[in-house]
């Protein structure tokens, strides 16, 4: 059973500079950002689907990628991999004093645990509540439906926010309004920015129904594809081309995909 100390030593071997692996050598910090990014969705996506012999595969990828990043950042004399697996050992500690703190009272409510969370969070960060703003560490490089959720989430906390999912609902149809307005006058920044209203308004009645956004966009992409793969099959046994078939042709395709429960 191989363990992660000899990971670590993989990983050095990788990056020698006499007998490494010449693509390993050329990568950076800035180079394996996008592999890291794909590895987590991956992740995401192996748990979607609920393969979880492919999601122990991915998770391997994904640690590997901090593997990566520990091993050049020690090669520059920065840090480790040690250091890295300390400092969230120590964050995990200072965070959760419900739990390991026992001269603490252990607040079991999750709102108090939330609450507690965010406060410790600000004095690491020591924020001054006073000037800094609530949209301070929100990190921008996030997606932008997960980004905008938890802007949203943070304006919520001091109270910006609306009361009931219904009131989001009726913002929606003022926001469409507006879109259908934009597409008129034919402007494409106007269209643009009111597009992005309904989007951001989407995003707001996800929250407010408790569903991560992202996720629940990425179900609708999984929906739509396989009910997408369905047409081309019915297409095929058909004999005929999608191209050459009519828009009503394929809605019935698609009607068709629907009933099948896809």
């Amino acid at each position: 059973m191989h363990d992660i100390d000899e990971l670590l030593r993989i990983m050095a071997r990788l990056r020698d500079p006499e007998s490494g692996c010449p693509w390993d050598l050329q990568q950076d910090f800035h180079t394996i950002v996008p592999f890291t990014l794909e590895e987590a969705y991956e992740v995401a996506h192996a748990i979607e689907t609920g393969d979880f012999a492919e999601l122990r595969s991915e998770l391997g990828d994904l640690l590997f990628q901090v593997v990566f990043y520990s091993q050049m950042a020690k090669e520059r004399a920065l840090f480790d991999f040690a250091d890295v697996v300390n400092g969230i050992c120590e964050k995990m500690l200072r965070r959760h004093p419900h739990v390991f703190d026992q001269d603490q009272v252990h607040a079991r409510e999750l709102d108090a645990i939330k609450d507690n969370w965010e406060r410790i969070k600000r004095a690491e960060k020591r924020v001054d509540e006073t000037s800094a703003s609530l949209m301070d560490h929100l990190t921008r490089a996030l997606p932008a439906l997960t980004y905008a959720a938890k802007m949203q989430k943070k304006a919520a906390k001091v109270g910006f926010d609306w009361e009931r999912p219904e009131q989001v609902v009726e913002k929606l149809a003022e926001e469409l309004v507006e879109f259908r307005a934009a597409q008129q006058g034919g402007d494409a920044e106007r269209i643009q920015d009111e597009l992005g209203d309904l989007l951001f308004t989407c995003v707001n009645l996800a929250r407010h129904h408790g569903l991560d956004p992202e996720q629940t966009l990425r179900r609708a992409n999984a929906k739509f594809e396989a009910r997408f793969r369905v047409m081309e099959t019915l297409i095929h046994s058909s004999g005929k081309q999608m191209a050459a078939m009519s828009l009503q042709e394929l809605e019935e395709l698609w009607q068709a995909a629907k009933r099948q429960k896809v």
